[in-house]
């Protein structure tokens, strides 16, 4: 890290610039986060899912003048080179950082260095600058550590603006949540895309915090995580639903012996009780979901890591030092009592300055000193939060309000059902109507019927809630870190409407 931040000195990097890292989990991502933080700059990090025209918009909208990609997505790279500010573009291949006889037989299963003529390579950079100590910058804890961008499910993606003390006080909300983790003795499985805020906090940050190793997983692959835990005995997994589900519903699950895991955060989609309790069986770790937003940094909620203290479908209780309302959806001023629907709002040092160059999105989401999430919930008597939906996901079915998520809870109860997103798609008798649309567990393909959904639906839902339609599917669409897209099957139901 000290090497990497003298070498982006030495090129003209100075304190405020950003730099922009779009890299897969390796190690060469930690080295140069840390290392672009250290040399006072702000981090950007694009996905490596990113095409063309979305990896412009991020470097020219971020105004970022420097870049460490992959060899791999170097194309990308100099197609849109002439479009952008890029004045250093640092490169890096996979076998960089693989142990010496691993990096040796690379080229054999097909892994080699790419050219990249006009960059620099980050191994020599590191070799040239090794014992280095780079010059100290002074930045204050408000200061912009991270332009976040929202995964721009809700439109345009908006850099949130994340500064230094959010992104520590975040690490640390989410490490001290952990109270059964021991500084210098856990294993974090690396396994969400680290590009990703959730990821970033929860699988890096939070364990370099905790001194923590990490064991690096480039891409989710159900084998790859059970063998993973087994060989290095790794003790905390954070991940999405769809990864937890995978583990669970594997045909060899129990080959495996996943004893080690103790504690494991779900977040960024509901988690089905069914799914905490199977995995608990078969590990003997605590499952539990979580609930956060990259304009938080992101982490808001937890449910406490007992699971005598889960609540089926609650997103938890405020993490520490964290204050959580539901206002009234009109105004998203009027403070709500238990019991009652509206706007989930958060107060609390991890929320973001605001976003990039965004003066009007900024005063839409931060209002009164809170964060305006978008996300309808309630408050139950006990200080647990229930998220019913986003406020823009709401179905409408003849004036009757309907929640996709409450329709998916119910669908996620069957035994045959491993993925389903639910949205409202237009209906000429009540405006809209209930479509599920439902990833079948790989032993009960072609063995359901939507009638059969439907009926299970209907011993379980009010009439206006019963889907409509269901269609099957192999698998679902989902973002980089593992939410299924329900923005992209609305537009694919509306291209055929």
């Amino acid at each position: 890290v000290d090497a990497f931040a003298f070498a982006l000195q030495d090129m003209g990097v100075s304190k405020g610039d950003r730099v922009a890292l779009y890299l897969p989990n390796l190690p060469q991502f930690v080295i140069a986060y840390y290392g672009a933080l250290k040399a006072g700059a702000v981090v950007t990090c694009c996905s490596p899912l990113y095409a063309e025209r979305e990896l412009e918009y991020q470097l020219s909208d971020s105004g970022a003048e420097t870049l460490i990609a992959l060899d791999m997505f170097y194309d990308k790279v100099q197609a849109i080179r002439d479009e952008v500010k890029l004045e250093n573009v640092i490169t890096t291949s996979i076998p960089d950082f693989l142990p010496g006889i691993k990096r040796l037989l690379a080229p054999l299963k097909g892994i080699k260095k790419h050219p990249c003529p006009g960059s620099e390579d980050m191994m020599e950079v590191l070799k040239n600058y090794e014992g280095s100590v780079p010059k100290k910058v002074e930045v204050s804890y408000d200061e912009l550590a991270l332009l976040q961008y929202t995964g721009g499910t809700t439109g345009v993606p908006k850099g949130a603006m994340l500064t230094h003390y959010n992104l520590l006080v975040n690490a640390i909300q989410a490490a001290h949540w952990l109270f059964t983790a021991e500084t210098d003795k856990e294993r974090f499985l690396t396994v969400l895309p680290l590009f990703h805020i959730y990821g970033m906090t929860t699988s890096m940050n939070a364990p370099i915090y905790l001194a923590s190793t990490m064991v690096l997983l480039p891409r989710f692959d159900v084998e790859e995580v059970m063998k993973t835990i087994e060989k290095y005995r790794v003790t905390v997994f954070c991940g999405v639903p769809t990864m937890y589900i995978g583990v669970i519903n594997h045909p060899r699950v129990t080959k495996f012996n996943l004893r080690s895991i103790k504690a494991c955060i779900s977040g960024a989609a509901p988690l089905p009780m069914a799914v905490i309790k199977r995995f608990h069986e078969l590990t003997g770790g605590v499952l539990v979901e979580g609930y956060g937003l990259t304009e938080a940094s992101p982490v808001t909620h937890y449910n406490p890591l007992e699971l005598d203290k889960v609540r089926e479908g609650s997103i938890g209780i405020p993490v520490s030092d964290t204050e959580a309302f539901i206002v009234d959806l009109e105004t998203g001023e009027k403070s709500l009592p238990p019991g009652e629907v509206g706007e989930l709002a958060i107060r609390g040092p991890q929320v973001m300055k605001g976003y990039w160059n965004r003066p009007n999105e900024t005063a839409k989401t931060l209002k009164g000193g809170l964060l305006l999430t978008g996300d309808i919930a309630y408050m139950d008597e006990d200080g647990y939060f229930y998220v019913v939906d986003r406020k823009k996901d709401m179905i409408n079915v003849s004036g009757f309000k309907v929640w996709p998520r409450e329709v998916e809870e119910v669908l996620y109860e069957h035994p045959a059902v491993k993925e389903v997103a639910v949205i409202g798609v237009p209906d000429p008798r009540s405006g809209e109507a209930v479509k599920a649309y439902v990833a079948l567990k790989e032993e009960y393909e072609g063995k359901v019927t939507a009638e059969e959904l439907i009926e299970f639906c209907r011993e379980r839902l009010a009439k206006y809630k019963i889907p409509k339609q269901i269609e099957f599917r192999l698998e679902l669409p989902k973002t980089a870190a593992g939410k299924i897209l329900r923005r992209a099957i609305r537009e694919e139901e509306l291209g055929k409407a």
